[in-house]
């Protein structure tokens, strides 16, 4: 397959992904939001994490202009590889469509270009995480904690990070880095629960 075919390929998989969200978005302000269960709220979407486009903006749109937005974007960045923006721009549009490993490629180039930005820091570590790759994932969460030490949503994704791995012990030293920085945290309940669980199922060493 060509890079181009490829590229068409992301593309369609981006509208189809972005018209059902809009529906899945109309549906819910029809009816109430179907409720979530499982996953801690920092999770998903850290607070410090960059925010991904709504459907708010896809409403107005139709679905040609969407695709050419979509097509524009992600020819920018394959085309300027030296573009901050772009890079940011087309891995979000990967992450959108849970391509986590190319969306880790654009981050990489982004970093490259912006060592010091705490952003594409934390979206390493989240795209890495959702990849599947924890140990990555747990390289990067450091770097961001490295950065801004009393971050929250740094120290509950390095916390969940442990948790993904099985790792107690280092678990259980991040879930109390993230109490004393946030002793109301939403997500410490969730963490301690899973934690005991983890512990209960350990080996005697």
């Amino acid at each position: 397959m060509t890079r181009d075919n490829l590229l068409f390929s992301v593309i369609g998989l981006l509208l189809g992904f972005i018209v059902g969200f809009i529906f899945a978005s109309s549906m819910n302000q029809r009816y109430g939001p179907a409720g979530t269960a499982g996953a801690p709220a920092s999770q998903n979407l850290p607070a410090d994490h960059p925010p991904i486009e709504s459907g708010d903006a896809g409403n107005t749109q139709n679905p040609q202009q969407v695709f050419a937005q979509v097509q524009a974007a992600m020819t920018k960045a394959r085309n300027e590889p030296n573009n901050f923006d772009a890079q940011v721009t087309a891995a979000k549009l990967e992450y959108q469509v849970q391509r986590y490993d190319q969306a880790v490629e654009y981050l990489l180039k982004a970093n490259q270009l912006k060592p010091d930005n705490f952003e594409v820091v934390m979206m390493l570590g989240e795209a890495n995480l959702e990849g599947g790759h924890y140990d990555v994932a747990e390289k990067w969460y450091k770097a961001a904690q490295a950065k801004k030490p009393n971050d929250v949503s740094a120290l509950a994704s390095l916390a969940f990070t442990y948790l993904q791995k099985g790792d107690a012990k280092e678990a259980e030293k991040a879930i109390a880095n993230l109490e004393k920085a946030d002793p109301t945290n939403q997500d410490l309940a969730q963490f301690r629960d899973k934690l005991a669980t983890l512990k209960s199922g350990d080996k005697p060493k």
